[in-house]
């Protein structure tokens, strides 16, 4: 990778189910323009999650999903107006939900939550797999 300063990129966006394949979109292309191909499907994945969460938790779907290139791999963070933390279950793989964050906790390298004044942000990082020369 040449020599670079990190790159940001951010969407405020209002979720509903819809618009979840749509920002998938957005996601893959930042990476792929970032060169971050390896980490599309992960990062789509773990992005779908926490907008999905915000869409069945959060009183209001306006939320900012933030994501940035790092030296060896990605921060990705969704920022929303509710201040109740997501829980990490054991599946119960009969249901129809309650996954989420599971597969998120076994996807990222780091994940975390950060209370805000005006919520919170739940984020996440993925890290690149070394390539041998």
């Amino acid at each position: 990778m040449a020599e670079n300063t990190w790159q940001r990129y951010e969407l405020r966006l209002r979720v509903h189910p819809q618009t979840l394949a749509d920002v998938r979109r957005a996601v893959g292309a930042r990476l792929r323009l970032w060169g971050r191909d390896e980490l599309i499907t992960a990062a789509a994945m773990c992005v779908t999650e926490l907008l999905s969460n915000v869409h069945k938790h959060a009183a209001s779907p306006d939320c900012v999903l933030a994501l940035q290139e790092r030296p060896h791999g990605i921060y990705a963070a969704v920022s929303d107006t509710e201040s109740g933390l997501p829980v990490v279950k054991e599946p119960d793989f009969l249901s129809e939900s309650g996954r989420g964050m599971f597969l998120l906790s076994k996807t990222a390298h780091t994940w975390g939550t950060d209370l805000t004044p005006t919520g919170k942000t739940v984020w996440f990082t993925l890290r690149a797999e070394a390539v041998d020369p």
